[in-house]
């Protein structure tokens, strides 16, 4: 690789750019406008934060790192992110409702122990609708229940994850303050992009026997294709990591049908069809429909 290859410009300059609309949103557009544009800027800025985690726009993690520092959704401690995401990307242990840290199946002992009204949230939030509406606020109390618990067993990591976001967000939160958008209208903004990014989340994997047929393929190229960074082509960023958001749709259409072997045809045409077949009704399942099976080999 060239020494220009090691600095990835492309990154370095939406980085640049989400944060001068994420200031202007705050300081020039009306409410009206200023919270569906904000939405826009703190998504994309999480799919920037995944890509700084996995070793983007340079070989400095640190200076990485620090592109995305200030907190702009609020509620995801980047240092969590990442470390929940890399365990993630362990292909053996996709969908795991124990052992990957962002399953959206339960273990179907925990499913039938539930009370009736949480299997109805479950449920609703198993359609696209519900993980718009409820997913954000659902996934928010599930990620900070598991952190308190480990934090509660003695997990240095995790404690530090969260001790870290505290200026981050700290930050965020005196600049809008400063500003003359109302707190309460940045928060909504921040609920929706985290709504937004509940439809990348939705069917990123499936349970399937094979690991390789875990994650999907969606051969979207339209803005919230731009918006995800590409990982709706996510079989292609699970094999190839490394790779930045840009490079992933030329792998893709070198090697379209590889690729959908390897994932055993897990693949959709849009985000729109996903929206159409998925919109009012539920993909999958809440409780692992294989769980039991891999428990009691």
């Amino acid at each position: 690789m060239s020494e220009r290859a090691r600095v990835e410009w492309p990154t370095l300059g939406l980085v640049l750019v989400v944060y001068v609309i994420w200031g202007a949103a705050l300081v020039w557009l009306p409410v009206w406008l200023a919270v569906p544009v904000l939405a826009l800027a703190i998504a994309l800025h999480s799919s920037l934060c995944h890509e700084v985690l996995h070793g983007h726009p340079t070989r400095n993690p640190w200076f990485n790192a620090a592109l995305v520092f200030p907190a702009l959704g609020l509620c995801v401690p980047y240092l969590r992110f990442k470390d929940t995401h890399l365990d993630h990307h362990q292909d053996s242990r996709l969908t795991d409702p124990y052992d990957d840290p962002e399953s959206n199946y339960l273990d179907p002992a925990v499913w039938r122990a539930l009370p009736h009204w949480r299997k109805l949230l479950h449920r609703v939030n198993n359609t696209l609708a519900g993980r718009l509406t409820l997913g954000p606020l659902m996934g928010q109390i599930a990620f900070m229940a598991a952190d308190w618990r480990l934090i509660r067993a003695g997990d240095r990591r995790a404690l530090w994850g969260w001790v870290a976001h505290i200026p981050a967000m700290a930050l965020v939160l005196v600049l809008v303050a400063l500003s003359p958008l109302p707190l309460w209208a940045y928060f909504i903004a921040v609920y929706a992009a985290m709504a937004i990014l509940r439809i990348r989340t939705f069917l990123e994997h499936q349970a399937h026997e094979k690991a390789r047929g875990r994650t999907v393929i969606i051969e979207d190229r339209g803005p919230l294709a731009f918006l995800f960074l590409n990982n709706n082509l996510h079989v292609v960023h699970h094999i190839h990591p490394r790779v930045p958001w840009y490079g992933l749709p030329r792998l893709y259409r070198q090697n379209r049908d590889r690729y959908l072997r390897q994932n055993e045809d897990y693949r959709y045409r849009s985000y729109a069809e996903i929206f159409r077949r998925y919109f009012l009704s539920a993909k999958d399942p809440v409780p692992h429909p294989l769980y039991e099976d891999w428990t009691a080999r």
